[in-house]
């Protein structure tokens, strides 16, 4: 399952192909454990991440470890911007749908209400399965005999 949550890193900038749910599903996995971890070692170290939320004055004293822990998330968060976005918009493609939707979805995501609705939708299309055989986008990633999947 490790190969399918490196997959996007691999293919960082890639907005052409298909990505099965496996990918997909297995990165958003590997993302949560990471920021769950990194949170947790900066509020265990000391970073008053509620006490900031509300008194901004309260981020000038906290410690310097802890410091470390929210930079690296923020690192981490810049560094996988691009896979995520590139791994939603081929999971589109295995649907047999534009990457512009992920657009619609983004820019729905801004509007109150909506925005609940179109992550409900943005969600299921993530557990839907993808279509059977190739699309308009490449071959079928599911299917062993196609060996240019990803290459």
């Amino acid at each position: 399952m490790l190969e399918w949550a490196i997959l996007p890193f691999k293919r960082y900038f890639d907005f052409k192909g298909r990505s099965r749910r496996m990918e997909y599903w297995s990165f958003a996995l590997l993302n949560f454990v990471v920021y769950a971890a990194l949170v947790g070692l900066a509020i265990a170290l000391g970073a008053p991440l509620m006490e900031m939320q509300t008194n901004p004055a309260a981020a000038e004293g906290f410690g310097g470890v802890a410091g470390i822990f929210l930079v690296l998330l923020g690192l981490y968060a810049l560094a996988v911007l691009i896979p995520s976005i590139a791994v939603v918009i081929r999971r589109l493609h295995d649907r047999d749908m534009s990457g512009w939707w992920f657009l619609g979805y983004i820019v729905a995501s801004l509007i109150p209400i909506i925005n609940f609705i179109a992550g409900i939708a943005l969600l299921v299309f993530m557990f839907l399965p993808g279509t059977a055989g190739p699309n308009r986008f490449g071959p079928d990633p599911k299917d062993p005999a196609s060996a240019e999947v990803f290459t």
